[in-house]
């Protein structure tokens, strides 16, 4: 009887060894050494880097405020916004009188910031946050309200706004999946290399 359990503890310790060393360090290790060969980009996290300093990624959005920049839709991640570590939504129904009063502040916020869109109606993106609470992107719509304000602060012709946008506008994946959208941080930093601002998006962003 012991025999028989001594042999069975020995097999099972000598399987655990060798998936570790399969499971955990292996695989793992050839499957990162593949990404980082064909997709070193993404393996990497997808990083934007400009001069030398890396100022965010290109999956996780930013918060922007300043009148220079087109600005993120909202975050509900706490304690801050856009925090990575904590991605989700605030998980408030569309009868919630806290989501309700929250919407309602940021269209007066924005027509505040956008008289010239004011008339307009409020793309649905800049006021309510995404379910991840971390996504880069906004509608061509949510760029466009904004671009006569963005125009104006970087004293550019807002046609030459207008086409920053449709330039960094992503259409939908494989032409069919999901909608257009427009990457903030990208499309602030094309920005900035045509008319530079007093602050680096990075240096904007909270």
């Amino acid at each position: 009887m012991l025999k028989e359990l001594g042999i069975q503890l020995k097999a099972s310790v000598l399987f655990m060894l060798v998936f570790t060393v399969l499971c955990g360090l292996a695989y793992p290790g050839l499957v990162t050494a593949i990404a980082k060969a064909l997709f070193p980009a993404q393996a990497e996290g997808s990083l934007i880097v400009v001069k030398g300093r890396t100022v965010g990624s290109s999956l996780v959005g930013q918060t922007f405020d300043q009148p220079t920049y087109f600005w993120s839709r909202p975050s509900a991640t706490s304690p801050y916004t856009y925090n990575a570590a904590n991605s989700g939504g605030s998980n408030q129904g569309p009868t919630n009188p806290a989501l309700i009063s929250a919407v309602q502040a940021r269209v007066a916020a924005l027509k505040a910031a956008n008289p010239d869109s004011a008339a307009l109606p409020v793309p649905m993106d800049l006021v309510t946050a995404s379910g991840s609470g971390l996504d880069p992107h906004i509608s061509p719509a949510g760029a466009e309200y904004q671009a006569a304000r963005v125009a104006e602060a970087r004293k550019l012709p807002l046609a030459q706004v207008e086409s920053l946008i449709a330039q960094n506008t992503q259409g939908r994946w494989m032409g069919f999946i999901g909608d257009p959208g427009v990457n903030v941080l990208e499309l602030n930093l094309a920005l900035d290399a045509l008319a530079p601002a007093a602050t680096t998006p990075s240096a904007a962003a909270k």
